[in-house]
């Protein structure tokens, strides 16, 4: 029933302009069937993987959340690679505005660098330990030590600099 609904609103969408696979839509529409909802062709497939591509970007390489105190201490104390650790809340405004941005710095150092994400209130051990006191707090590790860290919210070239600290000329 869903395919179907979908499929219509598609073909609505697009009207006569269709080319291609996506022409078969009406004649799909018409041989649907009321049992389980189900699409009976092949075809039917292509149809659906043709209107919308799923785009992955870098980040997911980079970015990482922590789960829990010896995650932290593998990945990112242990980490030959210099880390930005980003301590937020999901209640947190400027976290979300952060965060972002960060992540978008980050991919942009191309594994130069990479970014673990830690929310103060699943682990608030972990906060204790590096002295976070507000969010967002950002801290910039090389070789498991802190080197440079910073509260609040900062614009694109504040973070570019902040990171040219930790990577280095």
């Amino acid at each position: 029933m869903a395919q179907r609904f979908t499929l219509r609103r598609i073909y609505s969408f697009y009207g006569s302009s269709l080319t291609g696979p996506m022409r078969a839509v009406p004649n799909i529409l018409s041989q649907c069937t009321h049992t389980h909802g189900l699409l009976p062709t092949t075809s039917a497939k292509s149809v659906l993987t043709t209107v919308r591509k799923i785009h992955v970007s870098h980040t997911c390489g980079v970015t990482f959340n922590v789960q829990n105190k010896d995650d932290f201490q593998d990945r990112v104390v242990g980490s030959e690679t210099p880390m930005i650790v980003d301590f937020h809340a999901q209640w947190c405004g400027p976290c979300k505005i952060l965060g972002p941005r960060l992540e978008k710095m980050v991919a942009k150092q191309q594994g130069k660098v990479q970014m673990a994400k830690v929310d103060i209130d699943e682990h608030t051990d972990l906060a204790l330990e590096y002295q976070v006191c507000a969010v967002p707090t950002v801290l910039a590790m090389k070789n498991g030590t802190v080197i440079d860290h910073f509260v609040g919210i900062k614009n694109e070239g504040e973070l570019e600099a902040f990171l040219k600290k930790l990577i280095g000329p």
